[in-house]
């Protein structure tokens, strides 16, 4: 029960002096005490019930109220017996603590406050017990009709608000009922699926509690069981529920625990629909990489057009996206959670539901994934509505919760083709993927991805730069500049970056620095003097260009 429920009955004497916002603390039981340290004999979320009798002086309200708050008690009622009124100093103590105090008048005895709240608290057990195992019988018949239909049954009957959600935030289920309160936004989804990701990393049993925006969240895993858990866990569904497990009996921990396993039933069943997708792009690649005639490939790809693009037709353009995950200690495969990454990744994060994933593709090799992704025909005008897939938009959706799931051992880099026309474009279509990707992993970060688009630019040759000829280029450019940064704090390297940026122009680089120009010249002129370059030649512009990006 609530202390909000106890104030609410008038016959029980309570008065509120101080902890308004503390009211939804639950009361797991009651106990009187006058000791002066009556720590020992609490055990958390009792309400505690004194007569006072232990104040001495003021001095003696501080000690008592830390030694409850450290208990975790869930509130104070003092008697006004003894002193009349209750004490200036206990409520000062009380408030700083943040624990909830009442008085109780001088013609109601402990003994009824006690009697009805121990009458509540078994009552609430009891009927909770019985619920839940009824609730067990419902929510495992009810198993066929898909996550929202356990997700419906946790709202109404528990008054739970609860999402299942992919790796990367995107929500795969939620309540469908009409008053289900308003949705879970793209922003708090990722976030939590972040949250969720770094706990899951820790090896720390579900589930995990964290507070955002203002609500606490509980987070349960829907794990695949008896795997290294690098190889599940940036693949895995969580359970999101709006609340705090902390406070639940272990009843009800266990009913939610089932319910992720009635959840994992639908996962299973997806991942085996993927089946076939799989096998279809497991052999379109074989094809590519054999060099197979491209009417035996277009062959093949007039089989998987109908399966990937229901209703649509042929898909005479077509993308690839490769994707590999690297662990550090290289015991674990990453090819097939780059797999399941790309099957997650390449869904509109805006489409919610287990079966959007069912219009790509994806085959694995060793840590490497690569997706085919089919665009839909162009319009009778040219004009088509897809323009195809952007490595900084599908690197801007999972980046935040990836990288935390990744930890300090793994890193995830995604190369994305141009679109293709036909099948005499996919063999060219998977080595510009490939070195797409070769160009984000030479970039810093747990996530990074880069697009074709970058290839026709000098970043295309820096993933081939040896890595100590690159360290030794930036080293001899750059560490004398750092080093005066590191000194001086004049910010010479920032200096740098944004000049050219703006292409040597002074006015454009003053006001973006919001700089007096002559200080530009100063600071220009610093890092003529320390590297012994001259920015006024392109020679020099580039070779610092260049180290800057390697850097």
């Amino acid at each position: 029960m609530r202390l909000r429920v106890l104030l609410d009955t008038h016959s029980l004497g309570l008065r509120l002096l101080g902890g308004e916002d503390e009211l939804d603390r639950t009361v797991r039981g009651v106990m009187t005490t006058d000791l002066r340290d009556p720590s020992r004999y609490l055990s958390g979320g009792e309400l505690v019930l004194t007569g006072l009798a232990w104040r001495r002086e003021p001095e003696d309200s501080e000690r008592f109220v830390r030694i409850l708050a450290a208990a975790g008690v869930a509130g104070l009622a003092a008697g006004e017996a003894e002193l009349g009124s209750v004490p200036d100093d206990l409520i000062a103590a009380c408030a700083r603590h943040r624990l909830p105090l009442f008085s109780v008048v001088e013609d109601v005895s402990f003994a009824s406050i006690t009697e009805h709240v121990v009458r509540q608290v078994s009552s609430e057990r009891a009927g909770d017990l019985a619920a839940v195992v009824d609730r067990h019988r419902r929510l495992m018949t009810s198993a066929g009709g898909g996550p929202e239909v356990v997700l419906d049954l946790l709202g109404s009957d528990l008054d739970l608000r609860a999402w299942v959600l992919s790796p990367t935030g995107r929500q795969i289920a939620g309540s469908t009922l009409a008053d289900a309160g308003p949705e879970l936004s793209g922003e708090l989804a990722a976030r939590l699926a972040g949250e969720h990701l770094a706990a899951a990393r820790t090896g720390r049993r579900g589930p995990h509690r964290v507070t955002l925006g203002g609500s606490t969240f509980s987070l349960f895993p829907i794990r695949q069981e008896g795997r290294d858990l690098r190889q599940t866990v940036l693949s895995d569904w969580l359970l999101a529920v709006e609340a705090d497990a902390g406070e639940w009996p272990a009843e009800r921990l266990d009913l939610l625990h089932g319910v992720t396993q009635l959840i994992a039933v639908e996962r299973d069943r997806r991942d085996a629909s993927r089946t076939v997708r799989r096998r279809l792009a497991q052999e379109v690649l074989e094809l590519v990489q054999a060099g197979a005639p491209p009417a035996e490939i277009a062959a093949r790809l007039r089989v998987a057009a109908p399966v990937l693009l229901p209703g649509l037709g042929t898909a005479p353009h077509w993308q690839l996206v490769v994707a590999r995950v690297e662990w550090e200690d290289g015991d674990v495969p990453g090819g097939p959670v780059a797999q399941s990454l790309l099957e997650e990744m390449l869904v509109d994060p805006g489409a919610a539901g287990p079966e959007h994933s069912d219009r790509i593709a994806v085959a694995h090799t060793g840590d490497e994934a690569v997706a085919l992704v089919p665009l839909p025909v162009p319009d009778e005008s040219g004009d088509s509505s897809t323009t195809g897939l952007h490595a900084a938009e599908l690197l801007r959706l999972v980046q935040e919760p990836l990288s935390r799931g990744l930890d300090d051992d793994g890193r995830l880099t995604v190369g994305v083709s141009a679109a293709v026309h036909s099948a005499e474009g996919l063999r060219g279509a998977l080595e510009e993927a490939r070195h797409a990707r070769r160009v984000a992993a030479a970039r810093n970060g747990r996530v990074c991805a880069a697009g074709h688009e970058e290839l026709a630019s000098h970043v295309l040759l820096l993933p081939f730069v040896p890595d100590d000829v690159r360290r030794a280029f930036t080293a001899r450019l750059l560490d004398p500049l750092r080093e005066y940064d590191r000194k001086h704090r004049a910010e010479l390297i920032p200096t740098l970056e944004a000049f050219l940026d703006c292409d040597g122009s002074w006015t454009r680089c003053a006001t973006r620095l919001h700089l007096h120009v002559n200080t530009l010249r100063y600071r220009v002129g610093r890092i003529e003097q320390l590297t012994g370059r001259d920015l006024a030649r392109l020679e020099d512009k580039l070779d610092f260009f260049l180290a800057l990006r390697m850097s």
